[in-house]
């Protein structure tokens, strides 16, 4: 029998680090902070605009961080740790039919139903167990973002990693991120190219509902 969802949720932040005290170089903007995320509101769990991870997820991401910074890149997350509440908070919206101010800009081929069916969004995301993180490479050359094809959060088949109908150049750049990320022992999801999952992640089976704040782990 499958375990009930809200028995596999938590709010012990024990195993868990503010990613800059890791990587003090990561670049951070936070989308589910502010609002410019697909939404058009502050996501419910986000105090701070700030990036947490689990230590094993860290650790792995300072690997990742100095083999790209040794290239001339840096990293660039927009999202890590997602507690519970914001994935409700998705759900909720997900039933409004009349909220349609985001479509635009990040669905805009698609039906807010069709966002679940095509993985694009989930009612028990993997971000909410710690591991998970959504980032792309900044070029410290030009201190602009790498061109990955598509913008962060574009919900469109054009954001599947392995989409063709980009130049060569772009798909080159989604494919050094993805083979540095996999390197060092993440895994990659098919719909998404700036989304990376640890592959050994410490709580496949834990759900976190703590919120995003630097201030709250520390003072755990």
């Amino acid at each position: 029998m499958e375990p009930n969802y809200k028995d596999m949720v938590t709010h012990d932040s024990s195993g868990f680090v503010v990613l800059a005290d890791y990587v003090p170089s990561i670049i951070q903007e936070i989308r589910y902070y502010s609002t410019y995320n697909f939404i058009g509101d502050r996501i419910d769990g986000y105090e701070e605009p700030c990036a947490l991870l689990t230590v094993e997820a860290a650790r792995a991401l300072k690997s990742v961080s100095g083999e790209l910074a040794s290239q001339g890149f840096r990293l660039k997350v927009f999202d890590a740790y997602r507690p519970a509440a914001a994935v409700k908070h998705f759900v909720q919206w997900s039933v409004d039919d009349l909220d349609l101010r985001m479509k635009p800009f990040f669905y805009p081929d698609l039906d807010k139903a069709e966002l679940f069916q095509r993985g694009y969004i989930a009612s028990k995301s993997s971000h909410s167990r710690g591991s998970t993180v959504d980032l792309t490479l900044l070029d410290m050359r030009t201190g602009k973002e790498v061109d990955m094809g598509s913008p962060f959060d574009l919900f469109s088949e054009v954001s599947h990693p392995d989409y063709r109908g980009i130049t060569d150049e772009q798909y080159v750049n989604r494919m050094y991120l993805r083979d540095a990320m996999v390197r060092n022992g993440f895994t990659p999801i098919f719909c998404e190219w700036w989304h990376f999952t640890l592959a050994d992640e410490p709580y496949p089976e834990t759900y976190f509902e703590f919120p995003v704040s630097a201030q709250y782990l520390r003072q755990s």
